[in-house]
């Protein structure tokens, strides 16, 4: 006779149904790991020399954008250009209109640790869109698949530029000793050349860009834990978060889950004053709301002091599990609606 399945094993399935519909996977977990290793562990992270972690994770981040470049189809890119309305919307809202919302509340923030974490805010607003969750939400909530594909490739493309612009523009503002000329530098060499050069090589390439993609995202992902670990490392190390309490980071976390329903609200407005479609305003919700925490990770490292990495890296963290749980519920109940 088989056994019946305890009230325990329903929670656990369960949770991990729960888990899946809202995005969320084994890589927040190891997120929260890494974390908690620099805390316990911060030796390894804090090393230098060619073939330390922090060196190797500066070489992932050259190869990931690399692979930006590499899988980027220009006639594809060419063709998506005729719904030129829905992309102005798209990355108006993520290049400009995030950028303007926080910069506005930089009066609120006095103290040098909240500075520090609008800091991470404003670098949130100034972020490109995800790629792979945004195509996901707007295929579950029934948008205009096309575009969105559209759209998250090339909103990575435009944001290696325009991210460190306003980054730029807030650091050399509030700070003299910000050294612009480096990070320039140290941007062309480790984030506009491989992509540059992965561009030049997608026609010639573009059959074994096709073949890595399956293993890329997981690559991806093992840089930028290591970015996480080694920034960690190094703000523990300095003693960055000691000041920080528990109901900090509570309305830390409110404060991001509320930026993201204010633009994805302001979104919604202006799509119906413009006509949207039912498709394309699905696509422009989900393409203009969200923030890639793939290049908050590796563009963190090289913008950024080592020191303070790891609390401007809180917010995009935050940002990211919390618009996943957000966007997941309202792409289902989209999808519900028009059914």
């Amino acid at each position: 006779m088989k056994s019946q399945p305890t009230s325990s094993t329903f929670t656990f399935a369960s949770l991990r149904q729960l888990a899946g519909r809202a995005g969320l996977d084994w890589f927040l977990l190891a997120l929260l790991s890494m974390i908690g290793l620099a805390y316990l562990w911060p030796t390894p992270g804090i090393q230098e020399g060619p073939f330390s972690l922090s060196s190797l994770a500066n070489y992932g981040v050259s190869v990931i954008f690399f692979f930006y470049g590499l899988k980027l189809n220009f006639e594809k890119l060419k063709a998506g250009l005729s719904n030129w309305k829905l992309h102005a919307v798209v990355h108006l809202f993520t290049f400009v209109v995030f950028p303007l919302l926080i910069l506005s509340t930089k009066g609120l923030f006095q103290t040098d640790e909240a500075a520090l974490l609008w800091l991470g805010t404003f670098y949130v607003a100034a972020l490109p869109s995800t790629v792979s969750s945004s195509v996901v939400m707007v295929s579950i909530a029934g948008g205009n698949m096309p575009a969105a594909i559209f759209n998250a490739s090339i909103s990575s493309l435009i944001g290696v530029f325009i991210t460190p612009v306003w980054m730029g523009f807030v650091l050399t503002t509030e700070s003299g000793q910000y050294d612009l000329a480096g990070v320039i530098g140290k941007l062309a060499l480790q984030v506009i050349a491989p992509v540059v050069l992965g561009l030049l090589l997608n026609r010639r390439l573009s059959d074994f860009a096709k073949w890595t993609q399956k293993y890329l995202s997981h690559f991806d992902r093992i840089v930028i834990l290591m970015i996480v670990y080694c920034s960690f490392c190094e703000s523990f190390e300095r003693r960055m978060f000691q000041s920080l309490t528990g109901p900090d980071l509570l309305v830390l976390g409110g404060l991001m889950l509320g930026l993201f329903f204010l633009v994805y609200g302001l979104i919604s407005v202006v799509c119906r004053l413009l006509g949207f479609s039912r498709e394309d305003r699905i696509t422009a919700l989900f393409c203009g709301s969200k923030k890639s925490l793939v290049q908050g990770s590796v563009m963190a490292n090289v913008l950024f002091p080592a020191n303070v990495v790891g609390i401007v890296l809180l917010p995009i963290m935050m940002y990211h599990a919390l618009q996943l749980i957000a966007a997941s519920v309202l792409a289902q109940a989209i999808a519900r609606r028009n059914g």
